[in-house]
């Protein structure tokens, strides 16, 4: 690690001009996304007209269309004011609601959310408007149709434009490159989860603090130590920094103010991570009272008619499964018990909801004595916290690592399941030994059933670190819904089928 870099702090002058050249990129790159937007709105109402007045769509109706095309047809001109009207109104609408404001990495739904909202309200208006100057002069039906085209071609053009950034950004290309301000636990997790992450759009340059990382046994990562806090001012003119991540532990909130505003003098877009890495929840609340923040711990939501919800789904799909499950269940015991000598069965203690233990099922994929042989391998994890993990782990059969990789050796777990000690999705169930080496928070992850698969299974698997598996496992508890149970489920067969972090 460069420790080297410890300049002094010195007036810059070049802050005033990367601020208004900063400010000059987005202004211009809002306005280019404004105006391409409206074209495109242009572009869906004339469609509609189209639609409408000119195509002979669909053929059963084509009696009706005939008729229109004849004696009630108007020209394209005439729409002229209503669809400058209409563009009017949604690029306000699409201000107001903040759709050019959305942070980098927000996805299509996010987009889709404002867009369709918008353009409801849009065409509602507009059809207010006009049939209250002329109700008997214009069509009804091109505005729905107007409505369904703008929608349709400003989500697909979304769709498109999101994911060309996201395969650029994970390639390297045009990423932001950012410098985190903090080294303790909260900047970990921040610089994890950017190294992690390159389709998130950013490059990490480095990080500020008053003394470089020690290497741990848990931080397998090396980041770029720039300097203590004092550096700022002359590391972001140095590396070019477009975006600053402030990430302070609670005993140097007090430096935040001044941070702040180094940033906003130097025009620097940033972020503020609140210091709530030792509390035992990973999502907030914010409420306000006469301006004044109030931060409020977020209640895990598989709780009451949700968990009931839950409940019924887990077991209609297990049963609704048992055709297929069950032949495939007895071929599988029947190559483990061909490929090796032992139980097909493998079962073990687990950790399940508020730390009650229970025997999870699992097809055996090692040798009958893998258990004795695990403190002689202890020295060859490959997995960070409390986790045990090797890609080459000689214990594992031949039929093994196939059932591994395909994650079929769970299969046995929809027992778990039925039996009410496990869920369809949920955090993976630790062993006991793992549960003993939990930090404070981790314990959280343990408020909901575990799981067959969950949301780190979806995203990583054995490849994310295990306090990010963790804050995946609480956004989970905190956040759930039957969409995103679907989602996740949906998400790991991609998963399962590359093999992606399987070990």
């Amino acid at each position: 690690m460069d420790r080297s870099l410890h300049p002094a702090v010195r007036p810059t002058l070049e802050g005033p001009s990367s601020k208004t050249t900063g400010r000059r990129s987005r202004w211009g790159v809002h306005l280019a996304t404004l105006v391409w937007d409206q074209l495109l709105v242009v572009a869906g109402f004339a469609l509609a007209y189209w639609m409408r007045y000119v195509a002979v769509w669909p053929p059963a109706f084509k009696p009706i269309f005939t008729e229109v095309a004849t004696d009630n047809f108007v020209t394209f001109a005439a729409f002229f004011p209503i669809t400058l009207l209409l563009v009017l109104l949604l690029a306000v609408q699409f201000e107001m609601k903040g759709l050019y404001r959305l942070p980098r990495w927000a996805g299509l739904f996010d987009h889709a959310s404002i867009i369709v909202s918008s353009t409801l309200t849009g065409i509602a208006l507009l059809i207010v408007a006009v049939f209250l100057y002329r109700p008997f002069y214009y069509s009804r039906l091109i505005f729905p149709l107007a409505g369904i085209n703008i929608v349709l071609l400003l989500c697909t053009w979304r769709l498109i434009w999101i994911a060309s950034r996201h395969w650029l950004w994970s390639r390297g290309i045009g990423q932001q490159r950012v410098l985190v301000l903090g080294g303790t636990g909260l900047g970990q997790e921040v610089m994890n989860t950017i190294a992690a992450r390159p389709g998130l759009g950013y490059n990490l340059v480095g990080y500020l603090d008053e003394r470089p990382l020690l290497q741990s046994e848990r931080e397998t990562r090396i980041y770029h130590y720039a300097g203590g806090l004092e550096a700022f001012e002359s590391v972001v003119g140095e590396r070019k920094v477009d975006q600053v991540i402030i990430a302070l532990p609670f005993w140097e909130q007090g430096r935040l103010p001044e941070l702040v505003e180094t940033c906003r003098r130097l025009g620097l877009e940033y972020h503020i991570a609140p210091d709530l890495y030792q509390l035992s929840f990973d999502k907030v609340d914010v409420l306000q009272i006469s301006g004044v923040p109030l931060v409020t711990p977020k209640e895990v939501s598989l709780q009451g008619w949700n968990l009931v919800l839950k409940r019924m789904m887990d077991v209609a799909l297990v049963i609704l499964s048992l055709p297929l499950t069950l032949p495939l269940g007895l071929l599988l015991a029947w190559l483990i018990r061909r490929d090796s000598p032992g139980p097909a069965l493998f079962q073990q203690e687990r950790v399940g909801k508020h730390g009650k233990a229970f025997l999870c099922y699992k097809f055996r994929t090692m040798v009958v004595d893998a258990e004795e042989r695990k403190a002689e391998l202890a020295a060859l994890n490959e997995a960070d916290g409390p986790l045990f993990k090797m890609k080459n782990d000689p214990r594992i059969t031949r039929v093994g690592g196939w059932l591994r990789r395909s994650s079929l050796d769970e299969l046995p777990q929809l027992l778990n399941v039925l039996r009410g000690e496990m869920s369809l999705v949920g955090p993976r169930p630790p062993l006991p030994a793992e549960v003993a080496q939990y930090e404070h928070w981790h314990h959280r992850r343990l408020e909901v059933l575990p799981g067959l698969t969950g949301l780190g299974q979806a995203l990583g698997r054995s490849d994310i670190s295990f306090d990010e598996l963790v804050r995946l496992d609480i956004y989970y508890a905190e956040n759930w819904s039957v969409g995103m149970d679907v989602r996740i489920m949906v998400m790991t067969i991609p998963a399962v089928l590359g093999g992606r972090g399987a070990y």
